[in-house]
């Protein structure tokens, strides 16, 4: 089994930072992509950003210059530096991370979520 666990989420007012972390853990024998997406109400999910073990990193228009995802390979661990947020930030964030298992199974796994409420 493979579990994905996120922390950092919370209310910030607008101009603010937050700093989300997502671990993954279990049965995992590689992970090559690992990413953030979030789902606001009414709307749909919508990557936010990813980063491959390489460290190639990709974002979405709207978080360019704001957003920084990062990752610790040995630790299984990506981190998303949220800066200058705004109230249209506010969604459930999701950890994603696309890997193989020791049981030589790839696909996608997701966390549980983590609510970011940006005031204005």
């Amino acid at each position: 089994q493979v579990q994905l666990v996120e922390s950092g989420g919370g209310l910030v007012q607008a101009g603010g930072s937050l700093r989300l972390s997502c671990a993954a853990s279990g049965s995992i024998f590689s992970i090559n992509v690992m990413g953030w997406y979030r789902q606001a109400p009414g709307k749909q999910r919508e990557l936010v950003a990813a980063i491959t073990s390489g460290g190639s990193t990709n974002y979405a228009d709207s978080v360019k210059g704001r957003f920084t995802i990062s990752r610790n390979n040995a630790k299984n661990t990506v981190y998303l530096q949220m800066n200058s947020l705004k109230p249209e930030d506010t969604a459930v964030y999701y950890c994603n991370a696309h890997l193989t298992s020791r049981g030589y199974y790839t696909g996608d796994y997701w966390g549980q979520g983590t609510q970011v409420t940006v005031s204005s």
